[in-house]
């Protein structure tokens, strides 16, 4: 399951990353705390998603979120 099927407010944890080799945006994902085993809340949904990682919240688009791999 991928971010963009997520529940709102619903604290999920990431499985993993799959940007199918694209190593920039697999590093900016890091660099956004999004990584194996660290929690993820979806805050809103509208043309975007906005996400709360870390007590710190990110609008990232929804090609970013189908490569964020959530746990059920």
């Amino acid at each position: 399951m991928n971010l963009n099927e997520a529940n709102l407010g619903i604290e999920y944890e990431i499985a993993g990353i799959d940007t199918g080799g694209d190593e920039e945006m697999e590093s900016f994902l890091f660099s956004l705390g999004c990584y194996s085993g660290e929690k993820i809340t979806v805050v809103d949904k509208k043309k975007n998603l906005f996400v709360s990682i870390k007590d710190a919240r990110y609008n990232i688009d929804p090609e970013l979120a189908s490569a964020i791999q959530i746990k059920n």
